[in-house]
């Protein structure tokens, strides 16, 4: 039998004693679930105060309440999930009759858990049997490139699929340029044409050859853009469009790759996103970057789209399946 690059691979966790391609010095048994170590950040900044301030406080009065609130729109939450949590969390207090910080604490981790349950299913949507599609999108300077190749490997090594990557950014050429590199690091074939291409038909030779080489999943890049400009917002509802005519059911997921350090910015950007091509979830990734957490909890409540995954470093390994139990536990961890 012929060698066969996308021939499905048992799905099981990397090898010991291999190294991450994309950087030497990171094994590739490295955890990709480390919620306690990218959210170190947030917790000693912003949500560091939030526990102290339950830890401190003797009562639950009106000064304990509002710095609450203000702690809670400085991490980013926003002032509207600020307001909703803040409402709902005194309502609890109140018909509980609990009157100690420690057991209304408690009472706001379960209520952060519950928020970012009902924003929808985490889990990726994928057909089991067949083909794969799924359109990443988010605008320049986000990491979606790179979140590209970490998905792939996580598809790879957590499910089996062995992803072919379509270059569907064709205004940079050096975007395409560097999908190649990442597709050589990951094992993944790259899909491209010059720059300057019709996405639309980058991504029609891609779902074909996937098709003719056996490949079960096909990662779609796209050209990072301001939310802003509607022209080319209304061009990434055309790729969705030839995707779903090639593909029915397809795209089964479309990702939003949000910068967790661009805090409320990343909500507008995902509004405009989601009214535009229908996002399904929300990658975000430089949470080990910073000190304001909490723009997770505003995505779920002003978008209600559920976070799929979270970027929890730099190396090829380092994204995390999002689990608002362990998020919210990581949160409140105390070092």
């Amino acid at each position: 039998m012929s060698w066969n690059p996308f021939r499905r691979r048992a799905a099981q966790p990397p090898s010991e004693g291999t190294q991450d391609p994309a950087s030497a010095d990171v094994p590739a048994t490295a955890p990709d679930t480390d919620y306690g170590e990218a959210l170190a950040p947030t917790r000693g900044g912003l949500f560091g105060a939030i526990r102290q301030l339950f830890h401190d406080s003797r009562r639950l009065d009106a000064e304990f309440w509002e710095e609450l609130e203000e702690l809670l729109i400085a991490s980013d939450v926003g002032a509207m999930t600020t307001a909703r949590l803040t409402e709902t969390l005194q309502r609890t207090v109140r018909d509980q009759g609990i009157t100690d910080a420690g057991p209304a604490e408690d009472a706001l981790k379960a209520q952060l858990v519950q928020q970012l349950v009902s924003s929808g299913d985490a889990a990726l949507a994928l057909p089991p049997d067949d083909l794969a599609v799924i359109l990443v999108v988010g605008v320049n300077g986000v990491g979606k490139t790179t979140t590209i190749a970490k998905l792939a490997t996580w598809l790879q090594h957590h499910t089996g699929r062995q992803c072919l990557l379509a270059a569907g950014d064709t205004f940079r050429a050096g975007a395409i340029d560097q999908l190649k590199i990442w597709g050589e690091r990951t094992d993944c074939q790259v899909i491209a044409h010059q720059a300057g291409a019709d996405p639309g038909a980058v991504v029609f030779d891609a779902l074909a050859a996937a098709r003719s080489r056996g490949a079960d999943c096909v990662i779609v890049d796209t050209a990072g853009r301001l939310h802003t400009k509607v022209n080319l917002m209304a061009e990434l509802g055309k790729v969705r469009r030839t995707i779903s005519r090639q593909e029915t059911g397809a795209p089964h997921e479309t990702l939003l790759v949000l910068d967790a350090v661009t805090g409320q910015n990343a909500i507008l950007q995902a509004k405009a996103f989601t009214e535009t091509i229908g996002v399904t979830g929300v990658v975000l990734t430089k949470l080990d970057s910073t000190a304001k957490g909490g723009v997770v909890l505003a995505v779920s409540e002003e978008l209600g789209v559920p976070v799929k995954f979270v970027g929890t470093g730099e190396h090829l390994h380092a994204l995390a399946p999002f689990d608002p139990d362990r998020f919210v536990g990581a949160l409140f961890q105390r070092d």
